[in-house]
């Protein structure tokens, strides 16, 4: 990840956000040690999705707000950042379950 990732997730941390990361941990970034029980995998995947859709819509908005004149750029620059990181790790988690699907059906009985 890069610099900028790096800083996003840092900021993400110390503001107390919660990463789509964090909710397919099933707990903070930091000390992990909450999870919620009778969570369905596909509650949990559902929940990280709904996170990483939030994060692009304020990203949106902010952007949004910038072009027309308001807002302001570091904010902005932060917002678009932590969406970025977000859809990076969706991506990743995505790519892993396509893959292991895969290997679970190329394996023989």
């Amino acid at each position: 990840m890069d610099g900028i990732g790096s800083l996003a997730l840092q900021q993400m941390q110390r503001t107390g956000e919660t990463s789509p990361l964090e909710v397919v941990r099933g707990g903070n970034a930091v000390g992990g040690a909450e999870r919620t029980s009778g969570s369905s995998f596909a509650d949990v995947l559902g929940q990280a999705v709904k996170a990483v859709d939030a994060q692009q819509i304020e990203a949106d908005q902010q952007s949004a707000n910038l072009a027309m004149g308001g807002g302001n750029l570091h904010e902005t620059a932060i917002a678009l950042e932590k969406a970025d990181v977000a859809m990076r790790v969706a991506t990743k988690v995505r790519n892993k379950l396509v893959e292991a699907y895969q290997d679970v059906m190329k394996m023989s009985i």
